[in-house]
């Protein structure tokens, strides 16, 4: 049987973090990884922070992957503008949160995960094989289990695709819905309470364009949080983020109100999409194509098709090329033109053959490129309060850790600061031959300085009065009677500090139900919208795809063995699941049964709570482009 120092199940930021962190500490560990490639299962909404906090100290991504991270990793845009939107129909109030997004922070960069975790994967793996280690993708992880009954000992490892292999100490980072917590006894499935469901899709959109819709240079980017009706009446909100050439736009809503409230998932993306503040973000210029003359003979109508598809396809590349500084200099430097502005003149060119030759019309609409979906742990509720069983390490998602406070959303930076420590601890075991309770101890006492931890317990007065300042232009009174007293209370300098201890001793765990409401999430958004907001009018009507045209241009590797197991047919929570489960593979039978039909699932385990859920093996499931 072969034998490793750590094994790290899960091809993450995270999980690449802690692979890294122990070649950086001279370690051996190999990473396991259930995607064909890694970061093909990985969606994030996303955010990567790099943090600098008045007390104590955490590990940023330039700490694991070098000083020049910023400057080599394919992150899409710093994010420099932090917008939170009230809104109600065509009513929009804005508030400039800038300040609290910079709040404690060296930057923040939007990112898409495929692209992120595959450059990760390649400096992770350099400096894991120095050391014989390594990272192995396409392989499912069955069991996870001590050599013998006594603490301490080595962990065997037993996946679907490989021999069984052993290991001093196993890094648990695979995500929310970690099998490995539940299969060594380490916690149970996270409840709905605990969780928020995210469903995101990828738009379309020519780099200067976004520079130009949203306000920012060429090395800026913005992010726009929204409330108010866009919520359907549940409690989270939608976002717009900006990356280099692409939008991400997502909705994000807690569990517990989704499963009071069912709503389908596309439906809630759907309406923040219907919004006209964000049509208006997302409005571009698309070709139509118009019918083709039947009357025309067979093969004339498929040459004109072809023609014309070809044409789109050529004008769409030498637009995003035009609408590029980099696209347009390789444009040039490869010869094909000789200036940018001969490549505008071929681009209207295209444009106008399509427009007079084959009735091509040019519409404001919008671009989907893909729809994905994921859990996230709410870190105020679900974080481990021992994040550590046998010699088996749990960080990030999989600890159920992420700072998710009002417009404070980080998750991704959370989970490298995790790795970090874990990786620390099982150095220092290995230096110890000591694992076991011993090396979980120092893990969780490190956690436990995390700043993190911290702001996943308390209220950090400093941060809500930057955001109380933000808001300083809305009325006290157009809160409530309920949330007045609790709103002016924490505007007073003179009270702020009273009234956050008390809160502060009274904890998330009593304050939660009283400020994660309908009312703070939805109608008073609304209110504040409907009063004091400016009118929008959207100038289109976005064509929106289907559920069924979203999950067609999703690439799967189909497994015919479904991961799911649906142990109760008729329980009212997977009844519910016919309508939250986000590619609708659930479906109710006139006899009040419900069946599952797999194949479109997108493993965001939405439904694990009520059936017996694994990853599929190795390779199976859902691709993601972008993530």
């Amino acid at each position: 049987m072969e034998d490793f120092d750590a094994a790290i199940i899960g091809g993450g930021t995270a999980g690449l973090a802690a692979l890294k962190q122990l070649a950086n500490l001279g370690r051996q560990a190999v990473l396991i990884e259930a995607g064909k490639d890694t970061g093909t299962k990985n969606v994030s909404g996303g955010i990567l922070y790099s943090k600098k906090p008045r007390h104590g100290k955490v590990f940023n991504a330039e700490d694991v992957f070098g000083s020049s991270f910023l400057a080599e990793a394919p992150y899409e845009r710093k994010i420099t503008k932090y917008i939170l939107h009230a809104t109600s129909g065509n009513k929009d109030y804005s508030i400039d949160l800038t300040r609290a997004h910079e709040y404690q922070s060296n930057y923040g960069c939007s990112v898409l995960l495929n692209k992120l975790i595959s450059w990760l994967s390649v400096v992770a793996e350099e400096s894991a094989q120095k050391f014989g280690g390594g990272i192995v993708s396409g392989v499912h992880v069955r069991s996870v289990k001590p050599e013998a009954a006594a603490e301490g000992s080595r962990m065997i490892i037993e996946t679907d695709e490989l021999e069984p292999f052993r290991c001093k100490a196993v890094i648990a980072a695979d995500g929310v819905n970690s099998e490995t917590a539940v299969m060594t006894g380490a916690r149970e499935k996270f409840s709905q309470t605990e969780l928020y469901q995210g469903v995101k899709v990828i738009v379309k959109m020519p780099e200067q364009i976004i520079e130009e819709r949203f306000g920012i240079g060429p090395e800026e980017g913005a992010a726009h949080l929204f409330a108010g009706d866009v919520t359907l009446n549940h409690i989270g909100g939608g976002f717009v983020y900006t990356n280099r050439s692409t939008l991400s736009v997502g909705a994000v809503y807690h569990m517990d109100s989704l499963m009071e409230n069912p709503a389908q998932p596309s439906a809630l993306v759907d309406a923040l999409i219907r919004n006209p503040v964000v049509s208006e973000l997302l409005r571009d210029e698309v070709p139509v194509k118009s019918e083709v003359d039947k009357d025309l003979p067979k093969e004339e109508q498929l040459r004109t098709r072809f023609a014309v598809s070809k044409m789109v396809k050529n004008w769409t590349e030498l637009r995003d090329a035009y609408y590029s500084p980099t696209g347009s200099q390789k444009m040039i430097e490869s010869g094909k033109y000789k200036t940018r502005e001969e490549l505008k003149a071929r681009l209207d060119s295209i444009r106008s053959d399509l427009e007079s030759k084959y009735s091509t019309k040019f519409v404001s609409d919008y671009v989907e490129l893909e729809y994905s979906a994921k859990l996230v742990p709410d870190g105020k509720r679900c974080m481990m309060k021992k994040p550590y069983h046998d010699n088996v390490l749990f960080i990030g998602d999989a600890a159920g850790r992420g700072v998710f406070i009002g417009p404070r959303i980080e998750g991704l930076n959370v989970g490298i600061d995790d790795a970090v420590r874990a990786a620390n601890a099982i150095s220092r075991a290995l230096d110890r031959n000591d694992f076991g309770k011993s090396m979980g101890e120092h893990y969780s006492q490190s956690i436990e300085e995390s700043p993190f931890t911290h702001d996943m317990r308390e209220i950090d007065k400093d941060y809500l009065k930057i955001f109380l300042e933000a808001t300083r232009g809305v009325p006290k009174d157009i809160v409530g009677q309920r949330y007045g007293m609790i709103f002016r209370l924490m505007s007073s300098s003179t009270l702020r500090g009273l009234a956050v201890g008390l809160a502060n001793i009274l904890g998330y765990d009593r304050l939660l139900p009283l400020v994660e409401s309908v009312d703070t999430y939805v109608q008073v958004p609304m209110e504040i919208a409907e009063k004091m907001g400016r009118s929008v009018d959207a100038t289109y009507q976005p064509t929106i795809p289907s559920l069924a045209d979203r999950i067609a241009r999703l690439s799967y590797d189909d497994d015919r063995k479904s991961h799911i197991l649906v142990t109760d047919p008729q329980s009212e929570f997977i009844k519910k699941m016919v309508v939250l489960c986000p590619t609708a593979c659930y479906s109710q039978e006139p006899d009040g049964k419900v069946t599952l039909q797999h194949e479109a699932c997108v493993e965001c385990g939405t439904c694990s709570k009520g059936t017996e859920w694994h990853h599929p093996r190795g390779e199976k499931g859902v691709i993601y482009q972008y993530g």
